[in-house]
């Protein structure tokens, strides 16, 4: 398989590199990951299964030469285009279906629906939406556009994340309360493997995930 990774820099993106490199069982995923300044991630350069392009995700031609000749696309990053446009997502859709590449996984975050309950629900549409979800927020559009793409995609829609060393989530689907306020970045990482190994997991799809344990905190948990 051959796997595009954009924003290939950030934190849950890296654990995934890693895993797919040193993990016997992705043996046979070759990585071309995209990222603004190349030399973050230098230590891959000698890497024969990998393939670096300084890119940034606003600019079509650099989407397009990341996207060509693959199996699937992980954007590990979560559109919040401040132009209001989602260039990015229009970006990767355009070059995916102008090469034939099916496969995507977006990441987003939780409450695009406005699906997480409770005084928490209240705190993460306060602080993530000003108060109220809308139609033509970046997120909920990025979501929106990528489902009636008629490409093969997953939404991801991440809790507040932490640092812990755990593989800990629960999976919610569209239509379900979101279950959990907090979850690793090792976590989303294991659900993005997930489907690395298995593409129909989560196909057309959109996973809420979170650490169960957290349910029912008022904020999020470090």
């Amino acid at each position: 398989m051959k796997l595009a990774i954009l924003a290939a820099n950030g934190q849950i993106a890296r654990i995934v590199e890693n895993r797919i490199l040193n993990e016997d069982q992705f043996k046979d995923v070759e990585l071309t990951l995209m990222l603004r300044n190349s030399n973050r991630l230098s230590d891959l350069d000698d890497n024969p299964r990998v393939t670096i392009i300084e890119g940034d995700l606003n600019n079509p031609a650099d989407v397009e030469k990341a996207v060509k000749g693959q199996d699937m696309v992980f954007n590990a990053v979560i559109d919040h285009d401040d132009a209001g446009h989602n260039r990015p997502t229009h970006n990767i859709i355009d070059a995916m279906k102008k090469d034939g590449v099916n496969r995507l996984v977006l990441t987003n975050l939780l409450g695009i629906y406005d699906e997480v309950p409770g005084e928490f629900g209240k705190w993460n549409r306060d602080t993530c939406f000003g108060g109220t979800v809308t139609d033509d927020n970046a997120a909920v559009m990025s979501d929106k556009l990528a489902a009636e793409s008629g490409l093969d995609y997953t939404t991801l829609r991440l809790p507040w994340l932490n640092d812990r060393n755990e593989v800990k989530y629960t999976i919610t689907h569209k239509d379900d309360e979101f279950v959990g306020v907090s979850g690793s970045r090792q976590s989303i990482a294991d659900v993005v493997l997930k489907i690395v190994a298995d593409p129909t997991f989560g196909s057309n799809d959109s996973l809420g995930i979170a650490d169960p344990n957290t349910q029912g905190s008022n904020r999020p948990v470090y």
